[in-house]
């Protein structure tokens, strides 16, 4: 499989001196095109970290990050803002929806940002909502949908730049456990159906196993790196 994502030896460090935090130490990690990935460890173990020079939020102290083959880490602000806008979608645990807006201008937002035409963009968000499972929500506010309906919205939105790479950030954190397994569920479907490259960060086991594999961060390393056992209906 063609790798999509590399991080070799990557540092990640905050502050100088006493007060220098190794955020990442040396991670070395490869994320291939199709791959379904969920990212787990406590609080400060370098997850989010790692999430965010994926994200091309932010960039590595030292060592190589790769997007496609393509050395990204020493690219500036704007040139890390295109790759988002071009090949990354995002989803959040807090929905990230504009109240007033209606589901379907909400999935259209971010093609606005790559200068689409108003008829091709609408095309899209609609055939967007539909692959979520919305497609008669778009007039919907996000007032008049369910916890689970507006995460739907927000991978439609996600979807309709027809990204490389999903980054779900606990994207069901905020979702009881029925919704939970619809978003997962559907997150699964996109992966295997679509072939898209899903990475997703969790605290919980039960949501990693609706994952292919499993990497686990502790105090800024890998300490696990596994294939997902098959989950059991």
């Amino acid at each position: 499989m063609t790798a999509l994502i590399e991080l070799r030896d990557v540092h990640r460090t905050y502050g100088r001196g006493e007060a220098m935090v190794r955020a990442l130490d040396g991670v070395n990690l490869t994320i291939a095109r199709g791959e379904f990935v969920a990212i787990m460890g406590p609080s400060g173990s370098g997850k989010s970290t790692t999430m965010n020079l994926i994200g091309c939020l932010d960039r590595p102290t030292a060592g190589k990050l790769l997007f496609d083959g393509a050395e990204i880490q020493g690219l500036d602000n704007d040139q890390r803002a295109l790759i988002r806008r071009h090949f990354l979608g995002f989803v959040f645990q807090g929905f990230n929806l504009l109240a007033r807006t209606t589901a379907l201008e909400n999935v259209e937002l971010p093609l606005i940002y790559k200068g689409m035409e108003p008829a091709e963009r609408r095309a899209r968000a609609r055939a967007a909502l539909q692959k979520v499972g919305l497609e008669g929500r778009g007039e919907h506010d996000p007032s008049q949908l369910s916890g689970g309906q507006q995460q739907r919205v927000a991978i439609a939105r996600a979807l309709a730049g027809d990204p490389m790479l999903i980054l779900a950030d606990e994207p069901t954190g905020n979702l009881d456990s029925q919704r939970s397994h619809e978003i997962l569920t559907l997150l699964q479907q996109l992966n295997q159906d679509e072939g898209i490259t899903i990475v997703m960060v969790t605290h919980e086991e039960d949501i990693a196993a609706y994952a292919r594999r499993l990497v686990v961060f502790t105090d800024g390393k890998i300490t696990r790196d596994e294939p997902v056992k098959e989950r059991v209906a």
